[in-house]
């Protein structure tokens, strides 16, 4: 009873029940079975617990519920096996999973836990799309479709079908907590800035305008209409990257700041940074507002081996945002900061998703299916970076990572006698 793993997960429980009522929320979740033999809730829960202990495969999860201590975390005593987590996945409705991370990250921020998370004193929502999973055989009602080439075994080239799913995502984005507030899949034959205003219109109606303070996007949102929606329509300030040499707006930002001395110089993390804002421009006819471009050039020397030797190598990179919206307040250095945080999307979300989360695993390739697995994914991810960024002591200071307490956290389920989700 005293083991060091079993009092980490008994922690973990512990935050779940008296944070975010987790027997309740489970009981929520209803599939469309008749009189099930299994208890929908023990199908979520195993679910969900295998998505925090990392069991990813409905085979491994099916050997896992066969454990004594495992039927006991989700008050079920018996074996579930992977055609009932295929049967369940199926039937599940998506809807209240959706208003269940809608309500946790609620409960997250009146509980000032993205106090931490703003950046001169905005909360940011960075947009970016990520393709989940691919195939060349497997294809259901929802996938997109694209022709890609290939080289056969002759080694001549042949078109070939592949089939894919893609969602938008709005993740909030912090230098402590990242959370992921809802994601939008697209369409066959959408654009992703169509999926993105969907995605912005429903958030704006369940979380309401003010819960974020600004929009961050890549140049792919760069477009008069999408600008124009949601600066004008929802609300929103957007800081839009700009690659598009070819766009005016973009030349003449770099034709007003060729040969001028740079508006700041300030130092970031090693780097010094030179930043030109440049106010009122013009952008498209779709959007009649001016925009304010923003010119860095950020400068910084990296350690590598050069010829069997380590140098200093100067590195330079060179970036254009445009700011439509009001955001006058804010100085272009700030803006700049603001901007990068768009990479935390691709770094915090895809990235450890996809590397420690299997996030482009399809466990079970049906069209309800990949939506509920993921966002059951979704929320086992947050729970679980909420429990370890704002509870875990071992992990504030430092004696474990994120992977190992995942670890600690699996380990426990053969110590000792677990506390029941359902108990007192």
């Amino acid at each position: 009873m005293n083991s060091p793993d079993f009092i980490e997960l008994s922690q973990f429980v512990h935050y779940l029940r008296k944070r975010f009522h987790l027997p309740c929320l489970a009981g929520m979740f209803r599939d469309s079975r008749l009189r099930p033999r299994i208890p929908s809730c023990a199908v979520w829960l195993s679910l969900f617990l295998g998505e925090v202990v990392h069991v990813f495969s409905f085979l491994q999860l099916q050997a896992e519920t066969r454990l004594p201590q495992w039927q006991r975390w989700v008050g079920y005593r018996g074996e579930i096996s992977d055609d009932t987590f295929d049967y369940v996945s199926e039937r599940l409705d998506p809807a209240p999973l959706r208003q269940a991370a809608w309500w946790i990250n609620r409960k997250l921020k009146r509980g000032k836990a993205f106090e931490a998370s703003k950046l001169h004193g905005l909360l940011v929502v960075s947009l970016d799309a990520n393709e989940q999973f691919h195939s060349d055989h497997r294809c259901c009602e929802d996938c997109l479709c694209r022709e890609v080439t290939r080289k056969n075994a002759q080694g001549q080239e042949v078109k070939t079908l592949q089939y894919y799913h893609k969602q938008v995502y709005a993740q909030l984005s912090g230098p402590r907590l990242s959370v992921i507030l809802d994601f939008e899949p697209m369409r066959a034959g959408e654009e992703e800035c169509a999926t993105a205003l969907r995605l912005l219109r429903r958030m704006r109606q369940e979380y309401g305008p003010r819960f974020w303070d600004v929009i961050v996007v890549d140049s792919w949102y760069v477009n008069g209409p999408f600008l124009k929606t949601v600066v004008e329509e929802l609300g929103w300030p957007v800081i839009a990257v700009l690659k598009q040499e070819c766009r005016e707006v973009h030349q003449e930002i770099q034709a007003l700041t060729r040969g001028q001395v740079a508006t700041q110089v300030v130092e970031r993390d090693g780097r010094q940074v030179e930043v030109w804002d440049v106010p009122k421009l013009r952008f498209t006819d779709s959007y009649p507002g001016p925009v304010r471009g923003i010119k860095v050039c950020e400068q910084w020397t990296e350690r590598k081996r050069v010829g069997g030797q380590c140098r200093r190598v100067p590195q330079e990179q060179n970036w254009i945002w445009v700011v439509a919206g009001e955001l006058s307040g804010y100085e272009g250095a700030i803006i700049r900061d603001l901007g990068h945080l768009r990479w935390k999307v691709e770094n915090n979300a895809f990235g450890e998703l996809t590397q420690h989360w299997h996030l482009t695993h399809c466990a079970h390739h049906h069209p309800v299916a990949v939506v509920v697995l993921l966002w059951i994914k979704l929320l086992a991810f947050t729970l679980f970076h909420a429990f370890a960024i704002l509870n875990s002591k071992l992990l504030r200071l430092g004696q474990v990572t994120l992977k190992e307490l995942r670890n600690r956290l699996y380990r426990s389920l053969l110590c000792g006698e677990p506390l029941l989700f359902f108990s007192g």
